[in-house]
């Protein structure tokens, strides 16, 4: 079995970059590899810890768009591409600490009937993030909501002082009410009222990339729904475990979540 190795992290030129994710090849980012295949030629099969990763051509060639786990260790990882391993490196990157105040004590600490509940819902959420349709509908996304960024992609949270997994997502301060749009074109995947996230929508937009809207006021799409970009899909809320109103939107790639940011202008 062949083997190529990247050992560097892997950029890209503004002009790839401009509707595509950034590079950054970190827990949590996006590794971007180029294939060496030329861009006519059919998508290549492209695995990585097992799920199937998202690929684009670009006028130069193909190349695979990773999402790296949060928990990734640094250093080298494997990527197959048609069967050739492809090894490239993720560097480390720190996270910062945020301690938050939740006034019901039961989205910190739920009872039985909750954690009945919160079972009940992870499986439909984690087929929802994982889900892989081969039609790529939009990857060049712009933003869905205006507001502050209250809480960035990555944080190591605590709730009333208990340690709970790190922040997925970008949180964006803005007042009930305000209008979410799709970021691309997609297919609605899943809406519900969940424990957590309180009202959400998961929007797949093709190839392993699917974006999550949560603690909305108000949802306006359905289950199956196909939004164009700018197309309204719910409101600014505060429900589920929230602190104020706001959009927590998160951003998976082959089933990881990874930082919305880099699929934004660096500038913004």
């Amino acid at each position: 079995m062949k083997t190529k190795i990247f050992l560097l992290l892997i950029l890209i030129a503004p002009s790839l970059a401009s509707a595509l994710p950034r590079a950054q090849s970190t827990p949590g980012g996006v590794a971007v590899i180029p294939l060496d295949i030329p861009a006519d030629s059919a998508k290549p099969s492209i695995i990585y810890n097992g799920r199937t990763v998202f690929g684009f051509a670009h006028l130069d060639g193909w190349y695979a768009y990773i999402g790296v786990p949060l928990n990734a260790q640094v250093g080298l990882h494997e990527l197959s591409v048609d069967g050739t391993m492809i090894k490239f490196s993720v560097a480390d990157k720190h996270y910062e600490e945020q301690h938050l105040t939740i006034k019901n004590k039961r989205k910190v600490n739920p009872n039985a009937e909750d954690v009945k509940r919160i079972n009940s819902e992870r499986s439909r959420k984690l087929t929802a993030k994982r889900f892989y349709s081969k039609t790529l509908l939009g990857p060049d996304f712009i933003e869905p909501t205006t507001g502050r960024r209250s809480s960035s992609f990555g944080l190591r949270r605590f709730f009333n002082g208990q340690a709970r997994n790190p922040h997925t997502g970008m949180d964006i301060a803005a007042p009930t009410g305000q209008p979410i749009i799709a970021p691309a074109d997609a297919i609605v995947r899943e809406v519900g009222d969940f424990f957590f996230s309180g009202n959400l929508v998961y929007l797949d937009h093709g190839q392993g990339l699917v974006s999550l809207y949560a603690h909305l006021s108000k949802t306006d799409v359905k289950v199956g729904d196909y939004v164009r970009q700018g197309e309204k899909i719910g409101e600014v809320g505060a429900t589920g475990r929230v602190t104020g109103p706001h959009l927590h939107w998160s951003v998976a790639l082959n089933g990881e979540w990874v930082d919305p940011a880099l699929f934004l202008p660096a500038n913004k």
